[in-house]
Formats: structure tokens, sequence, C-alpha cells
């Protein structure tokens, strides 16, 4: 992703022009839909003028940021806990972590709404609390299986990868992690930590003996479970109609500047979390992980406003890791997740804004579920990727058993990482992992890692670069990708 010279994936082609590119289902150029339409003219930024109120934006995604910060805010909190119970600051009594959990998780604008944001920016953020983002949004009710329409499965009973405590649903599965971290810090507190494999003290609260860091599950399944399944099987859809992408394109959507149409793709949009300039982000500038010095730390002031506003300037989350594996693809294959996604949201939106004020031709239509597959595709093998970072990284921890060299925190938030993103593939209904698959992935995975002195070692070591196989055959990674990542 980027200007030329930054890595490309070598079977995506793009026309760059200044200001916009022209994207046709051929190749860069005219698009002809075969009724005499004009081009599509897809800009190089997510920018889309309303077509009923000149001058206006029509791109709105609000709800999405507020609940990609309530995520950020959430797991800032959780890496606070060890030093404020270790120093006296918080000695918790039995479920007032429980409670402070679900402040963001049950987030309740009337009576919180004006709390100021804990994540900060450099400059520093455009907006200060909570109701400057969004009023009224939290994260249980969009989490999968407690929305009420959109879904492919019936959660509650469909739901499949964790067979201990919690696995009966995904807000059962979250508020499990939220009861276990909450027990965790209050035997902190009265001076009870507990005890990694060797006996020594856990360093973080949030890491269990069982080896599960719960800050890392709580914070990747809520990605997940939030996110991409609000991205992927709500606004992005088409199962339903009027709804997801077979929305209302005709009319306004009440007084707002925009149709019900280019809403929902917005709101898939801003599930992604991308900036709105992510295109002119490299990769390790999306990454956070350097390039110039106003992105370097994934964010910019795109608009010279001396502020950073989270809706518009901010990388979150999903768009993040799709560029770190990006950048860490190999030379030998490389990807470009990122640049497929951003192509996939922003050709989308202008083939939606072409189209305002008319209903879709069949050409649009098809056009536009091409472009979605394409979205969604890089998000999703993104996510796939990512496991198979994890997978690499937790067989690395593993090599290091009875050396000086094992970490058990390492250990712990590697398989947690893998474990959180890979319960999450089931939530996309277009996924290429199909459901067979899923649940022998998480039987090789399993519920907490294997570690020093247990039984099976080898047994399960085997079991991880089997499961790395199968995500390589599903997704169709190359070999030295499954290797690198």
């Amino acid at each position: 992703m980027g200007t030329p010279g930054w890595k490309r994936r070598e079977t995506t082609a793009i026309c760059a022009f200044s200001l916009a590119l022209v994207i046709a289902a051929g190749g860069c150029g005219d698009d002809d839909d075969g009724d005499g339409n004009d081009s599509v003219v897809v800009p190089s930024t997510y920018s889309f003028e309303s077509g009923f109120d000149a001058g206006q934006s029509s791109v709105s995604y609000d709800g999405q940021t507020m609940r990609q910060l309530l995520i950020k805010d959430m797991v800032s909190f959780i890496s606070s806990l060890t030093d404020d119970i270790d120093s006296g600051r918080l000695s918790p009594a039995p479920g007032e972590i429980t409670d402070a959990l679900n402040y963001y998780f049950e987030f309740d604008s009337a009576t919180s709404g004006g709390d100021p944001i804990d994540l900060s920016t450099t400059p520093p953020l455009l907006q200060s609390n909570y109701d400057d983002v969004s009023t009224d949004k939290d994260l249980v009710g969009k989490l999968a299986g407690n929305d009420a329409t959109g879904q492919h499965k019936d959660w509650s009973s469909e739901f499949r990868g964790w067979s201990d405590a919690g696995g009966e649903s995904p807000e059962s599965l979250v508020r499990a992690f939220f009861e276990e971290l909450d027990a965790l810090a209050v035997a902190r507190a009265d001076g009870e930590p507990g005890l990694d494999p060797a006996g020594a003290p856990i360093s973080e609260v949030y890491i269990t003996p069982a080896g599960r860091d719960l800050k890392q599950l709580i914070e990747k399944f809520l990605l997940m479970a939030v996110n991409y399944s609000q991205g992927t099987d709500d606004y992005l859809d088409n199962d339903l109609p009027d709804h997801g992408i077979n929305s209302n394109n005709i009319e306004r959507n009440g007084s707002n500047p925009y149709t019900s149409l280019e809403h929902v793709w917005d709101e898939g949009f801003g599930y992604f979390g991308a900036a709105r300039d992510y295109a002119d982000y490299t990769d390790d500038e999306a990454a956070g992980s350097g390039g110039r010095d106003d992105y370097a730390s994934g964010y910019h002031d795109s608009d010279g406003d001396g502020a950073i506003d989270l809706e518009s300037e901010l990388n979150f989350h999903a768009s993040v890791n799709a560029a770190k594996r990006d950048r860490g693809s190999s030379d030998e294959a490389p990807t470009d997740f990122s640049q497929d996604a951003i192509d996939g949201f922003l050709r989308g939106r202008a083939i939606i804004n072409s189209a305002v004020g008319g209903a879709l031709t069949e050409a649009q239509r098809s056009d536009l579920v091409a472009s979605r597959d394409q979205a969604v595709l890089a998000w999703e093998r993104a996510i796939a990727a990512t496991v198979v970072h994890y997978i690499n990284d937790t067989l690395a921890v593993m090599d290091q058993f009875d050396t000086a060299e094992y970490s058990f925190s390492d250990h712990a938030k590697v398989w947690s990482e893998m474990k959180g993103f890979a319960l999450g593939l089931q939530f996309n209904p277009h996924g290429q992992l199909n459901d067979s698959e899923f649940v022998t992935l998480h039987g090789l995975i399993g519920d907490a890692p294997v570690l020093p002195g247990d039984a099976g070692v080898e047994d399960y070591r085997q079991g991880l670069v089997q499961a790395r196989s199968l995500m390589g055959d599903a997704y169709g990674f190359a070999d030295a990708n499954l290797r690198e990542w």
C-alpha cells in the first residue's frame, strides 16, 4: 500500500491518478455498465459528497468509531490493572473489576457520555469525551448473537470453538473472561497472585495460571465478535431484502445527507477502521511502525487543523492488522491485503454514490457485490494471516521450553492472540474456512496452551503445524508466507 516504491501484491494492477482512480471491472479505465452510465470515478480517499445537500459529506460512521474506541479504552484499563494493584492504588472487592469492564461493554451515554476519552495522540484528539464521538452506543448490543437481524447463524446454539466455561455463546464467553479477570485481580490484591509453571508469581494480573492472557483474549474476541461480525454479517451482507447492501439508495435516510445504502456501506468501512486517506499510508505507517514523522504512529492530521479526528484520521484495529501482515509477508510472495481492502471499499462506495436517487442497475449491483467481496476477502485474509503469525510465534516460544529464554507471559500472549482471532473466523457468512475446517482448527489449538512440563507437548506442537497447513490450504497462502508471518 502506498506510492510507487512501496510493496504491492504482484497480482494487483492499480492505475494511480493524482486525485482519483477510475477502476472498471476489466481494469483501469472507463466503467461501462452496459446501460450507458457514466464511468465510476473512485476517489483516492474515502470522501463522498451528499446527493441531497450540496457541499456536504454523505459519509458517516460515528457509531462504529465509538465501538473501536470503547475496545481500545477497555484494553488500556486492563493494561493498567497490574500496576494499580501492586502499587496499592487499587484493592478491588469481588465484582468491582467486572463492573469496570462492563462500563465499556455496556456503555451508557446517559451516565458516562461526558467522561474523558483515555486514548491520546500527538497532536491531541479532536474529541475529548465519549459524547463527542457518538451517543447511545455500546458493545454488548452489537455482539454476535445480540443483534436482532442479519446474522447467518443462531449464536446461542451454533457458537463453536470454546469448550470450557463460557462457550455457550459469544456473550457468555466475554462475561466468563470478565469474571476470571475479576477473580485474579481480587486474589492479587489479597497477596495471592497466580503462579506460573515454575511456581513463580505471574507478572501480569490478566494472565491465568493456565496460560491464557485475558487482555488479549478479550480484545481480539471483541474485535471479531463485534467489529468483524457486524461488518461482514450485517452491513456488508446481501442475504436479506432491504438490509445490508440491499438497502435503499433512492431516498434520503430521514433528514440525513445520505441514503440507507450509503450509510450501511460506511458502517462496514467504519468497522474495518481505516483512516479516510488510508491509501496514502505506507504499510509501516498504517501499522504504526515508522515512516514519515507525522504518519509514523498510525494517524495523521490530514486536514491540518491541529487535531486528530477519530472518525477520519486514525487507523484502528483491522486496518492496522492488514498492514502488519503485508509488511511481514515474504518477498517471494508479497501480499497487499491493505490495498485490496481499501480499493474494494472505495470502489463500492463510488458505485453507490454514482447511483444515489435511483435504483442500482443489474450491472451496478453485480459490481457492488464484487467490490464487497474484494474488501471482505482482504479483511478476512489479513485475519487468517494473523492466526498463522501467532501459530508461528507460539511454536517459537515452545521451542524455548527448558531454556532460560522461555517466557511464560510471552507464551500466554501469543497463544491468546492466536485463539482470539481464530474464534472470530466463524462470524463471516462469506468466509473461506468451512464449518468442518473451523472445528478442526480449534480442536488443534485447544482452549489453553500446552505448557512446559505438560503431557503431550510434541503432539500439540505437531497439531499447530497441522493447523498452519490447514490455514494455508483454506486461504491459498504461499508456503513462504506460512513460514515467515
